[in-house]
């Protein structure tokens, strides 16, 4: 990695891996003493499994305070998941893009759409290994909140091994096969919301620059609705699917 500047593993304000806790993470679960490959590979389950879906109050959360929530959406766990492979020498960078607020629905509930944006602010990780940039945005979605839905929208009597084609938007998701969307680390890039991109805003070396441009998803009251109420409904809607699945009442 030595031709890459050393910005892609820069400590910013957002990327704060030198904070206590995230040192003493990385402590505990070894990182340090694992190949390349197999770092990412941890910290990414980390981040997707152990660090589970929901709505954190600001998009522009410190890296150690996304860990203290032990929970988030795309933007915050790339946070974290940034900040976490530098903290072991591995290059990272942000991209940022818009989704359509569609692929939402079924996770935020239908009665609290109206305050979505059409468009939401999203990003994922760029990570740095064996010579190239891997996109990685399979992380945002624990796997047992992913299942629910899976077992949900299953086809009955199908062999997966059949399925060539199963597009799928909502409930967080954005992909081609919900059945085996690309998720897990192998070393190639992963998906979960890709299909819902709007637009791109390009590639940034630090989050602190994309959110110095483009802000969050909402301001004024909006906003501090949002805060002090909304998200926590939407993670109590979040909760229920993951532990008691998805009931016919949320599918409309």
């Amino acid at each position: 990695m030595s031709e890459l500047s050393t910005e892609y593993l820069q400590e910013t304000s957002m990327l704060d891996f030198n904070h206590p806790q995230i040192q003493n993470l990385i402590e505990r679960r070894k990182w340090k003493n694992l190949s390349q490959y197999d770092a990412i590979g941890a910290i990414y389950n980390f981040v997707r499994d152990d660090t589970r879906f929901g709505y954190n109050k600001d998009d522009r959360l410190s890296a150690s305070q996304v860990l203290k929530d032990g929970y988030g959406q795309c933007n915050t766990k790339g946070t974290l998941l940034m900040a976490l492979l530098r903290a072991v020498g591995i290059s990272t960078r942000f991209h940022g893009f818009t989704i359509y607020n569609d692929l939402q629905r079924g996770a935020i509930p239908n009665y609290l759409f109206i305050v979505a944006p059409p468009r939401i602010i999203h990003s994922w990780v760029e990570v740095y290994q064996a010579g190239r940039w891997i996109n990685l945005e399979g992380y945002i979605l624990d796997k047992d909140y992913l299942k629910q839905v899976q077992n949900h929208f299953a086809k009955p009597n199908e062999i997966k091994s059949e399925v060539k084609n199963e597009a799928f938007s909502g409930y967080g998701i954005a992909t081609k096969c919900l059945s085996n969307p690309n998720v897990d680390w192998q070393g190639e890039d992963t998906y979960i919301q890709s299909e819902g991109i709007a637009d791109d805003f390009g590639i940034y070396t630090q989050p602190d620059d994309f959110y110095a441009n483009y802000g969050s998803n909402l301001s004024g009251i909006k906003k501090v609705m949002f805060r002090y109420v909304l998200r926590h409904l939407m993670n109590l809607n979040v909760n229920k699917i993951r532990t008691k699945g998805i009931s016919n009442k949320l599918v409309q």
